[in-house]
């Protein structure tokens, strides 16, 4: 998959899979997120070997991951999750991370687009999100597109500083989460973007 997408302010981007080749550009990408956001996130992305073996597993996960780039550099990266089991095959888990520089110029909701649309394709009809309680603006997010919190499991998980957490497990139906799409673009947006 290659998409060409340009955001509001005119940055032009390229929406595209990521390979085993692109790396070094995670690593960038990773680099610029806050201490405070990587904290929450499910590994320690600051180790190479960490980023490498997660890239070349997904596949055999059942993971689809894209990355939004602004002419080489990493910008975004998005992926949905498949589950191996057969009694969760139609949920699909959505993850992404945005640049500290790229937030707040609508990437977010494009990379979210582009995970539905891949879900929609493989006929999901369960979005699931996780996170753990501190991640206020995520779930605050998550809410607005249309997830309702289903369950918190206290004390579940470690943050990236051996700290135990609560976990958040948020979902949303498809169709729901479409509507919630759409209505964050403008009829205009929308019909340019799809």
């Amino acid at each position: 998959m290659e998409k060409k997408e340009t955001l509001k302010d005119g940055t032009q981007l390229v929406i595209r899979d990521l390979t085993n080749d692109d790396i070094d550009r995670l690593m960038a990408l990773y680099g610029t997120l806050p201490l405070a956001d990587r904290r929450y996130l499910r590994l320690d992305v600051t180790k190479k070997d960490v980023v490498e073996n997660r890239v070349r597993s997904a596949k055999n996960r059942g993971v689809t991951w894209i990355g939004v780039f602004c002419g080489d550099k990493l910008c975004a990266e998005g992926r949905l999750e498949l589950p191996g089991e057969e009694w969760r095959k139609k949920h699909g888990e959505i993850r992404l991370v945005v640049s500290w520089k790229f937030r707040r110029k609508g990437l977010g909701l494009m990379i979210l687009r582009e995970l539905y649309l891949l879900a929609a394709e493989k006929k999901i009809e369960k979005l699931v999100a996780k996170m753990m309680r501190p991640q206020v603006a995520v779930r605050k997010i998550c809410r607005r597109l249309g997830f309702r919190e289903e369950t918190l499991i206290p004390d579940y998980v470690r943050d990236q500083e051996s700290e135990i957490q609560d976990l958040l497990i948020m979902t949303c139906d498809m169709k729901d989460f479409w509507s919630e799409l759409e209505a964050f673009y403008g009829a205009s947006d929308w019909r340019r973007c799809r």
